[in-house]
């Protein structure tokens, strides 16, 4: 899986699903924070993001610890993504 591509697409998932103005995937750094400081994300964005990584890439978080860490950033949902593609 190229990491980069899954990146582009999670940020290309992220604008549609969230409906977010004024941000392209190329505006959103891998590393930039989705909660708070950053995009400003709140708790109801963060259950869409858990049906969008259920949806488009077939992931499902079920724990609530697991979910803060994994929605932290992009690089952090890349890197759940794959990993979890790869133990399956």
């Amino acid at each position: 899986m190229d990491k980069n591509k899954l990146k582009y697409d999670l940020k290309v998932h992220l604008i549609k699903y969230l409906n977010i103005i004024g941000y392209s995937p190329e505006t959103i750094m891998d590393d930039m924070p989705l909660f708070g400081e950053g995009l400003e994300l709140d708790s109801i964005d963060s259950l869409e993001l858990i049906v969008m990584l259920e949806r488009e890439f077939g992931i499902k978080i079920t724990n609530p610890a697991d979910g803060r860490k994994v929605l932290a950033t992009i690089d952090s949902m890349a890197d759940y993504i794959i990993h979890a593609k790869n133990n399956n």
